[in-house]
């Protein structure tokens, strides 16, 4: 939690807002691999790259 404390505030004294986006996706397809590579739906998730 102490991570996001830190990139908040970064982005608030900053004002980077528009890095908020590219964090966010970069988060998600982070726990789309993690989850299509421990699942038994990873075949079916690969299909969409």
């Amino acid at each position: 939690m102490e991570i996001l404390k830190d990139l908040w505030k970064f982005l608030n004294q900053r004002k980077k807002f528009w890095l908020a986006p590219i964090i966010l996706v970069l988060l998600l397809l982070g726990i789309l691999i993690v989850f299509a590579g421990s699942s038994a739906l990873a075949p079916f998730i690969y299909t969409l790259f």
